[in-house]
């Protein structure tokens, strides 16, 4: 494998001790002469005795020089010549320790083999002439440190790259000097460099002299250099760098193959072990009595000395156990073989208490005995958990999606076709958008030009309803529905939808039309105006489709993807999507990237699904400056509030959140209060707009979706609970998660049974506690689940029950809960509370630390992710449309 040797001494200025050795540098390091030259009929010749005698003398006082490439040449084959070559580097690498050398810039400028620009050999960046003689006095005279970087390559490697003349090392340097320089930290416009390049037989190198204008400056450590020498590997070997990667990607994964069924095996005994030893017994005793007298942050950094020696002692004493043990020597050689490929030496073997990459695990070990110090089974151990985020799951509606299809798009087809009939509204019926009706969704909408008035758009809509247009008995019914500049009001908002139905079934009976079949259909499914009934919507979409109206294509689709009037057909509902996106419809294009994206209905394909994400949301923009549409509006801070088809942009996604909301959409006003509640320092009006927004939907009696009204109300139990934003008040907490649990949120019956359970800021009443988290736990909440089975398996506030202990925490474990499992695993020893638990639970937790960091996360081109962007990742598929269990996260539209 390719490789470069990168030595890097210094000489200290403004010393006597040195000045004769500074004397004249650029000089010597130019020149040097009376090199042995061994002739052809030597070469090949054992070394002699004084070479061999010569050689173990420099070996003891210069250990480093085993390193170089010399060395290694001789120690295969000890011949006369590779002794000598041996010597001689050997001896010319450590100038800087050897006081009777001098003039060492004149030496690497001229000695033999030096090749040379005009007079001597030295070069640095540009193509100005150097006065050898002025350098030379120069780096004499500096007071600073002088760095004197060797870098030395083997022949056959300087060839195959081209390094084996002075111009292109030249080049490459001139490139290369301001990364040297921030190794060295010398500000770029205080360095100065000089270089020569001797091309040596076996091994050709260059030698350089580095330092500030400004003595004061530049220092450079072992990372330093491991960060140069990196560096000069990537430039010297750039055309090969893909293949030495590739290489040590083979060798890593070949460990890793090996390793892999051994280093699950020891996870899996790690996460459910038990342990007989008196020492980490008394250490957690100990380090938890003390943590219940100390004060300020338990965590380690706040810590006194003392304390932190109880953790450090405690983690080294836990390591001793033999799966802990070998599971750490596994990752310390898999770590080592990645760490050979760009460092010489390793680091020395730390113990796990000082192993940075496992930092995590002695807070671990904090909490773990902080919390025994209270109660080592106090309730509170999934505290942790932000059931907030898991909200989202609560936002699903399987019921929505007919009425996320547009309502009038289509301006041409409708422009086209004019249908007359009798109507109670007026003498005549038709659908037809008129300039009148235009003009009154543009005060309904608001336009650049116009700006929305809900007053006159409804007087407008009147007019035109009396003149029997259809459309706007629709969106007068609308208004009404949304309240929109009127007082909400359903029953009137019926009357309309019962006249508009009316209309265009009028208006179809006397010319079918494949719109008025799509508006009936849609009517029906959603059911306004009459009663929802998905198998006649779907009769009258079949109408539509057949005519290939792109939107009777999708509406008709959503019924088949979720079986709604028709049987459920995942393949006739993906083809039904691709043809009306194939009619740019954005709608159908969303839907379609989904089923891309997880291969439903069709074979998975990432690239598709991106392409179709994105051709929807342009496809929405396009849209909404038209229509200026809630629904769309909705879409469009969906996709850009999580950068779905597009780059993430909160600022954007609020204002179209902001516009939806205007005009009554409930999940943008959710999502915009969301948005804000999460926000550090949110702005004071937009946080008052959310907290009222959340009291409106808690306190309201109307038509607002079920789903939503329950996750508000949740929300805003939290809010009391939690007392971030608004004052604590644990009563008003309850009364919301009480609403909320009415409406079948198993969250807020998870909270209830919680706060009874625990008694600590309400009253305790395990009766209440029991009632709400069987009613979650019969729900599927895994962590209600995990508290009954606790709970019955400790018999601590209600009769021991084994058996139902054991169904409770199997159900948890089946949903992925590891504390659940730990219980289960051993279920016969928790006959009270103790530390064997306690430390059970600290090796299952670090099992997990250990799964996290022995195999090396790898991307599709074999680079290396670490744990933390592993979970920002896995966020942001969450943020991409799926749920944390990876089925399908559906968005509220």
């Amino acid at each position: 494998m390719p490789r470069i040797i990168l030595k890097c001494p210094y000489l200290k200025g403004g010393r006597k001790k040195t000045a004769s050795h500074l004397s004249n540098l650029v000089t010597y390091m130019a020149t040097r002469s009376g090199v042995e030259k061994i002739s052809k009929s030597k070469a090949t010749l054992p070394s002699s005795l004084k070479q061999e005698d010569l050689i173990r003398q420099i070996i003891q006082e210069f250990p480093e020089t085993k390193d170089l490439f010399e060395y290694e040449d001789y120690a295969q084959n000890k011949t006369v010549e590779n002794a000598s070559e041996f010597i001689s580097i050997a001896l010319e690498q450590n100038i800087d320790k050897i006081g009777q050398r001098k003039n060492y810039i004149d030496y690497i400028a001229n000695r033999p083999r030096v090749q040379r620009k005009g007079t001597h050999g030295l070069f640095t960046g540009g193509d100005d002439e150097i006065v050898l003689s002025r350098i030379a006095e120069e780096v004499s005279n500096h007071t600073g440190n002088i760095w004197i970087p060797i870098i030395s390559l083997r022949r056959e490697d300087a060839i195959r790259t081209g390094f084996d003349s002075a111009e292109v090392w030249h080049n490459m340097l001139s490139y290369f000097a301001p990364e040297i320089a921030e190794s060295m930290k010398i500000p770029i416009e205080n360095f100065r460099w000089y270089a020569a390049f001797h091309n040596e037989s076996h091994h050709p190198h260059v030698h350089m002299v580095c330092y500030s204008t400004n003595p004061r400056e530049g220092y450079l450590t072992k990372k330093g250099i491991d960060k140069m020498k990196s560096g000069l590997v990537k430039s010297v070997f750039k055309n090969e760098m893909h293949s030495i990667y590739e290489e040590q990607t083979r060798r890593r994964d070949q460990l890793k193959s090996e390793s892999r069924k051994v280093m699950l095996k020891l996870i899996q005994e790690i996460k459910v072990g038990t342990v007989n030893n008196s020492r980490i017994e008394e250490l957690f005793l100990h380090l938890s009595k003390e943590l219940k007298s100390a004060t300020g942050k338990k965590v380690y950094g706040y810590l006194t000395p003392g304390l932190k020696a109880i953790v450090d002692e405690l983690i080294d004493e836990i390591s001793k156990e033999q799966v802990v043990s070998t599971a750490y020597e596994l990752w310390y050689e898999m770590r080592e073989e990645v760490i050979n490929s760009y460092m010489d030496e390793f680091s020395e073997h730390l113990p796990l208490s000082k192993q940075k990459e496992f930092k995590s695990i002695k807070n671990m070990i904090i909490a773990e005995a902080n919390q025994f110090s209270m109660d080592a089974y106090d309730i509170n151990e999934l505290d942790g958990i932000d059931d907030g985020e898991l909200l989202e799951e609560i936002f699903e509606s399987n019921e929505a999606f007919v009425v996320n299809s547009p309502e009038e798009i289509d301006n041409e087809s409708l422009g086209s076709v004019e249908s007359i009939v009798s109507s109670e509204t007026s003498e005549n019926m038709f659908v037809k958008w008129t300039d009148e009706y235009k003009l009154a969704r543009d005060y309904l909408f608001g336009t650049e030009e116009i700006q929305q008035d809900f007053g006159e758009a409804l007087s407008l809509l009147s007019e035109e309803a009396q003149k029997g247009n259809v459309l706007a008995v629709y969106d007068i019914g609308r208004i009404y529905s949304d309240g929109l500049g009127v007082e909400k009001d359903h029953e009137i908002a019926h009357e309309y939808y019962v006249k508009a139905l009316s209309g265009f079934q009028e208006v179809e009976a006397q010319k079918p039309w494949k719109y008025t079949e799509y508006r009936i259909g849609k009517m029906i499914a959603v059911g306004l105006g009459t009663e929802q009934d998905y198998q006649i919507a779907a009769e009258w979409f079949h109408l539509s489709a057949e005519k290939k109206y792109k939107y009777a294509q999708y509406s008709l689709g959503a019924l088949y993807h979720r079986g709604k009037g028709v049987e459920q057909n995942l393949v006739r509902a993906f083809e039904l999507y691709l043809k009306s996106a194939n009619q740019n419809f954005p709608y159908a294009d969303f839907e379609v990237a989904k089923m891309y994206r997880d291969g439903i209905g069709t074979d998975q394909n990432g690239t598709k699904s991106g392409h179709h994400f994105q051709r929807a949301f342009s496809g929405f923009e396009v849209l909404e400056n038209t229509s200026h549409d809630e629904k769309i509006q909705y879409r469009l801070g969906w996709m850009l509030q999580n950068g779905i088809g597009t780059e993430p942009d909160l600022l954007r996604a609020k204002d179209y959140y902001e516009k939806s909301a205007k005009l009554g959409n409930v999940y943008s006003s959710f999502a915009l209060a969301k948005i804000v509640l999460k926000e550090d320092n949110p702005d004071p009006e937009e946080l008052k707009k959310a907290i009222e927004f959340l009291s409106a939907v808690t306190n309201s009696d109307d038509l607002v979706p079920k789903h939503i009204k329950s996750s508000a109300v949740y929300l805003l139990g939290k809010l009391f609970l939690e007392g971030k934003v608004m004052t604590k008040n644990i009563n008003q907490a309850i009364r919301c998660f009480e609403t909320s649990h009415e409406y079948g949120n198993q969250w807020a019956s998870y909270q209830l049974g919680k706060l009874f359970l625990q008694g600590k800021e309400n009253p305790k009443n395990i009766e209440r506690a029991i009632f709400y988290l069987t009613s979650s736990a019969e729900a599927g909440n895994p962590f209600s689940q995990y508290l009954l089975g606790k709970t019955y398996l400790l018999g601590k506030d209600v009769a021991k029950d084994k058996d139902q202990a054991i169904k409770w925490l199997t159900l948890s474990a089946k949903q992925g809960n590891e504390y659940a499992k730990l219980f289960l695993d051993n279920i016969d020893k928790f006959k009270d509370p103790s530390v064997a638990l306690v430390i059970s639970r600290l090796l299952n937790h670090m099992g997990k630390i250990f799964e996290e960091n022995l195999i090396p996360h790898r991307n599709s081109n074999g680079m290396k992710i670490d744990s933390k962007l592993l979970r920002k990742l896995k966020e942001k598929k969450v943020a991409q449309g799926h749920k944390r269990n990876d089925k399908d996260h559906e968005m509220l539209i």
